[in-house]
């Protein structure tokens, strides 16, 4: 696979069961400390957003959904990757393109998520602000975090 190779498209409603295929095998790599159970009642609710109030890109390969990156107003609100893609700067790509093209300077990270963060900081953001709970009331501490200005 090569970057050129790649394309970033809008969201289309025709990527949703794609989508929602690419967020559980990523989540299923990348959020070991998730509960099953926890993991379902999350995938119920993914399945059911409405990705048209957000401005949503999908990463094809092979017009095939193998990413996205999700913003609502300056907040990156999903970043997901298939396993077999994460390490290749595709997700380095998603972000340049969230802040560039969408003013994306914010995002949410589960503090137990170490490779998600080191990747956040990698890219120039800092945390700001700790939240025992996850937006869901859950006991998945976030870190909220924002991108440092030069």
């Amino acid at each position: 696979m090569k970057s050129e190779d790649f394309q970033i498209a809008p969201y289309q409603e025709v990527f949703r069961d794609q989508m929602v295929s690419v967020w559980e095998q990523s989540v299923r790599t990348t959020h070991d400390f998730l509960l099953e159970e926890d993991l379902q009642e999350i995938k119920s609710f993914v399945k059911e957003i409405d990705f048209y109030a957000l401005q949503v890109y999908c990463l094809l390969y092979n017009n095939s959904v193998v990413g996205f990156i999700g913003v609502a107003t300056d907040k990156v609100e999903m970043l997901f990757l298939s396993p077999d893609c994460i390490g290749l700067g595709l997700g380095k790509w998603l972000m340049h393109f969230a802040i560039e093209q969408l003013g994306a300077c914010k995002v949410d990270v589960n503090e137990q998520n170490k490779k998600a963060l080191a990747f956040y900081n990698k890219l120039g953001f800092e945390p700001y602000e700790r939240s025992a709970l996850d937006d869901q009331g859950k006991a998945y501490p976030l870190l909220r975090m924002a991108l440092k200005r030069m």
